[in-house]
Parts: C-alpha cells; structure tokens; sequence
C-alpha cells in the first residue's frame, strides 16, 4: 500500500526534480570531457610556460612534451634527424619546418598515439601548425595560450642574474642573492645573459608577436584556442585548472 500523504509526495517530487537537474548538469560536463586530451601550450617568452607548464603535468598526470628538449636530445644521441638540425644551428640558421616537422610527428607517432600529452615549443610557424592539424590521430583538442602583459614579462625578465658554472638564477626583486652581484654558494660575481638584458627582450617581444599572430589565429579557427590573462602565474593558473578539469576524463587518462 503506498502513501498519499501529501508532504511526502512533494518531497518525492522535489528531490526526484533536483537528481534530474544534477543529471542534466553532470551529461553536459561529461560532453566537455574528452578521452584523450591533447593540448600545446604557448606564451611570449617570460610568461610562465615553464611554472603552469610544471603545475599541470603535476596535477593532472599530463605526459609533457618539450619539443626543445627532445631537439637536443636527438642531436646529443647523434640520430638522423639530430645531426641534421645541428647543421643548421652551426651555420646559425634556423632549423627548417620540414626537419622540425619530422622530429616532432616522428615522436608523437612512436610515444603519444592516441595517449594524451601536453606539449611545448611546437608549432613555431603556421607551416607546422597545418602539418600537425593534418594528422588527424596526432591533432590537438587545445590549445592554452597564456597572455601577460610586456610590462610584466620585461620586468620579470630584466632583473634575472645567474652564476654562469652554476646555472643558479637570482631575481633581483623576488629572489636577490644575500650580497649584492655574487653567488650565495661560491662568491663569484653574477652575470646577466644577453638574452635577459631589456632592449633585448623587448626585442624578442615584437619577434614572438609577429610569429605568433598567425599560429594563433589558426587555433582560434579550429575552435581550439583558450586564452587565460593575467600578470602572475598563481593568477592564471587557477584559471587553467578550471578549464583542464573540465575537459580531462581523469579516469581515463
């Protein structure tokens, strides 16, 4: 015999209305959930590639691709392609897209078919992104693109000494060494790379503007570019976070 009390019924129904609202919300997260996530990451030099880069990988269990690092592993193994791009970067030359293309499709094939990945320093032209985006089994569903202010990224930049034997870095205003100009460890005197001198960085600003424009309006029209604003790493990542959590089937990857 069932009930008709009336308070029961309304509490019945209300609570049979909230598990179908949850329902509907969780189906439509679940639609944003992809299985295999592939994401590159990209930002002007100085922008916190390599800080958000490491959070991520940390966080979400990400397999991380530095198309940098595995360029200097291939020449340090003396591989086909390694010795190849050597001779360009000997001559001073840039190492063409054609040899670029081989390095990275090669290793994406071989290490990262159908397996998530969050990769850096890949595509640098347009050239590359199209290559990449022709691969349908190697193509990225995102792309983050973090945006900091140059103001910001000279003065993050313009303050940073290193002890050269050391490879240890100081920053002026947020970690100084205990005496001014000289390694806390050794004694020895700081220097500041040309890279990191301002007039320099300003420099490569425009150059990673001019570059990048292009690479970035051929994700925004795949529908796969993210922007995530801010000044400080600890108020972008937060933001990234968001986003990844709710694209990454975490029981899956």
């Amino acid at each position: 015999m069932f009930s008709t009390n009336s308070s029961s019924t309304k509490l019945f129904v209300k609570n049979v209305v909230i598990f179908s609202d949850k329902t509907k919300s969780n189906r439509k997260a679940d639609k944003n959930m992809l299985k295999v996530f592939r994401s590159i990451i990209m930002g002007a030099p100085g922008s916190g590639k390599g800080t958000i880069s490491s959070r991520i990988i940390r966080h979400f269990s990400l397999p991380y691709l530095s198309v940098g690092d595995l360029l200097r592993e291939h020449i340090a193994r003396g591989t086909e392609v390694g010795r190849e791009a050597e001779q360009y970067i000997k001559n001073g030359k840039l190492v063409p897209d054609v040899v670029v293309n081989k390095l990275v499709i090669n290793e994406l094939t071989e290490s990262y078919k159908e397996k998530p990945f969050l990769m850096d320093g890949y595509p640098r032209t347009v050239a590359q992104a199209r290559e990449l985006w022709s691969r349908e089994a190697l193509r990225p569903n995102s792309a983050i693109n973090l945006v900091v202010p140059d103001d910001e990224i000279i003065e993050r930049i313009k303050h940073r000494w290193i002890h050269r034997a050391s490879g240890r870095t100081y920053h002026l205003l947020y970690n100084p060494p205990k005496s001014a100009g000289v390694d806390d460890v050794t004694g020895e005197p700081l220097v500041q790379r040309e890279d990191d001198k301002e007039h320099v960085v300003m420099q490569r600003l425009l150059e990673y503007k001019k570059q990048s424009e292009v690479i970035i309006d051929f994700f925004r029209e795949k529908g796969i570019l993210e922007n995530f604003v801010g000044r400080k790493s600890n108020e972008i990542y937060p933001k990234v976070e968001l986003y990844l959590s709710q694209r990454i089937d975490r029981t899956v990857q």
